[in-house]
């Protein structure tokens, strides 16, 4: 893609600028003395330069998010709602361009860009229900004439940190929950992806202005982790929801509830398909493959793991290698590629650490890796997607890489590949492929998966906003997304109303006066 492309969809989401090296965003990102350099992964150019916030518009920007606080929490819920219709509706105007901007500057194939900002487009459907949705509970009282109830209130002002790897759709995930909710949000996108954060306050910035609200309902802070920091110690943000990496959710969830905040923590997966003698090859190939190479292997729900029935690893071994063989590797804006890059050239670093690390704890090479070179890929972070054969228990199978690794691993009975998938530190994803029900069932069951994701016949990576997204053990045990994950964005409040003319007191307790 040239620059004058690149111009125009940068253009079209408010970002101007381009390679000039000044600052670029809406009015409302502060405007410090440093820059961010913002490079695409795709050819290594630069696209533009971003301000990084100072400690002192910090401040000010979490004050004008208190304030707008004030007024937005006074808005009704289905009024609210409303609001984040029309963020909706921007965004499917803008679906193009966004998905184009979260290729180039992340690396992921465009449809997986497009989809992106279709999970975006479903959360605010979702939250717009949500938004006349928002129940409490009604208990009846022990004491004659009293009813008890319960109602839920916004928190404040909720703090976003999320990653590179989705640029766009796990801020949406958040804000949009926190907003129809009654919060404010601050978010800290990865500096890696700058400018797709700037891209979404631009557009909702346009809904905000449009709907004479204050600007403070949504603000964004750039920089590196002394920037999250900020967040996470201040106690003005009673909620930190941060995706990231175990280490980082550590510091994170330390912080946190050292001042007695709340957080929630997407954190790191080790995700695993069990392989069946009864599974459906066929679905089964596309299933692992796709989640195995997928945004090149950087989702935390990417497949790490095939947990293979003995009797069909040999099967299973050679179709995978067969498929690995017709990938086609390259710019991720060409929709005809299957792997685009990774992220930076430290990921590759990371990428190449491992496959060392493999070999020298005893795995074998199914599928080589390695680093391509080449004009089409002088950026220097496009890798070859690979296969080992290793045993469960190896330290760098226990540990999450950000790449295209998969891993082989042979199994006998259903028993001990359950207890094989969940002998890991982390807990996201899991799924198993059978047409048995009664393999699935226990799967399933309390004795099966030990991971907040469990599917059938599904591979471990594209969970749908309906449910809530997260996981267990060193993943965090956060919730975001569907189901009843807003609750996290609220605090409860217990009522109690009297309407006697007496003053009966609780477990038939006597105080007379």
């Amino acid at each position: 893609m040239n620059l004058s492309e690149i111009q125009e969809i940068l253009k079209d989401l408010g970002i101007k600028d381009v390679n000039s090296g000044s600052s670029t965003g809406q009015k409302s990102l502060a405007i410090g003395d440093k820059l961010i350099s913002s490079y695409t992964p795709v050819d290594g150019q630069l696209l533009a330069k971003v301000s990084e916030t100072s400690a002192e518009d910090y401040d000010k920007i979490i004050k004008s998010s208190q304030e707008a606080f004030k007024e937005w929490r006074l808005v009704t819920a289905p009024q609210r709602g409303e609001i984040v219709r029309q963020f909706g509706l921007k965004l499917r105007e803008k679906k193009d361009s966004l998905g184009k901007l979260v290729s180039l500057e992340m690396g992921k194939s465009l449809q997986e860009g497009w989809g992106e900002v279709q999970e975006m487009i479903d959360i605010c459907d979702f939250a717009v229900g949500l938004s006349r949705q928002l129940y409490g509970l009604t208990m009846h009282s022990e004491r004659p004439m009293h009813r008890m109830y319960e109602q839920w209130h916004p928190l404040g002002t909720v703090g976003i940190i999320s990653a590179f790897n989705f640029p766009v759709a796990v801020w949406c995930w958040n804000t949009a929950l926190a907003w129809v909710c009654g919060n404010v949000t601050v978010w800290k996108p990865s500096e890696k992806v700058a400018l797709c954060g700037i891209a979404c306050q631009n557009i909702f910035a346009e809904v905000l202005a449009e709907n004479n609200l204050p600007e403070g309902i949504s603000c964004i802070i750039n920089g590196g982790v002394s920037t999250g920091e900020w967040m996470t110690n201040d106690a003005r943000v009673p909620l930190i929801s941060a995706t990231g990496s175990t280490r980082m959710g550590r510091e994170v969830g330390k912080a946190v509830a050292g001042r007695f905040g709340k957080s929630i923590l997407e954190l790191g997966g080790n995700n695993a398909i069990i392989i069946t003698e009864n599974a459906d090859l066929e679905s089964t190939l596309v299933g692992a493959v796709f989640g195995a190479v997928g945004t090149c292997g950087q989702r935390c729900t990417s497949t790490r793991r095939l947990i293979i029935h003995e009797n069909m690893y040999e099967q299973v071994k050679e179709k995978l290698k067969a498929a690995y063989a017709h990938l086609r590797i390259g710019n991720p804006l060409d929709t005809n590629n299957h792997v685009g890059p990774l992220i930076d050239t430290l990921a590759v670093d990371a990428y190449l650490n491992s496959l060392a690390a493999i070999k020298e704890q005893g795995g074998t090479m199914l599928v080589e890796g390695g680093v391509l070179e080449g004009e089409e890929y002088k950026s220097g972070c496009y890798v070859k997607p690979c296969i080992a054969e290793v045993e469960n228990h190896f330290a760098i199978v226990q540990h999450e890489t950000f790449a295209p690794i998969l891993y082989l691993i042979k199994y006998s009975t259903l028993e001990e590949a359950i207890a094989l998938q969940n002998d890991v530190p982390q807990g996201l994803s899991s799924a198993i492929m059978t047409t048995n029900m009664r393999e699935s069932e226990l799967f399933l069951s309390v004795a099966g998966s030990d991971c907040g994701i469990a599917n059938v016949n599904i591979g471990t990576s594209g969970a749908e906003i309906g449910g809530a997204f997260g996981g267990e053990k060193e993943t965090g045990g956060g919730r975001e997304s569907g189901s009843d994950a807003w609750k996290a964005y609220m605090r409860r409040q217990t009522n109690t109303i009297n309407y006697s003319t007496e003053l009966p007191l609780a477990q038939g307790i006597k105080f007379d006066l």
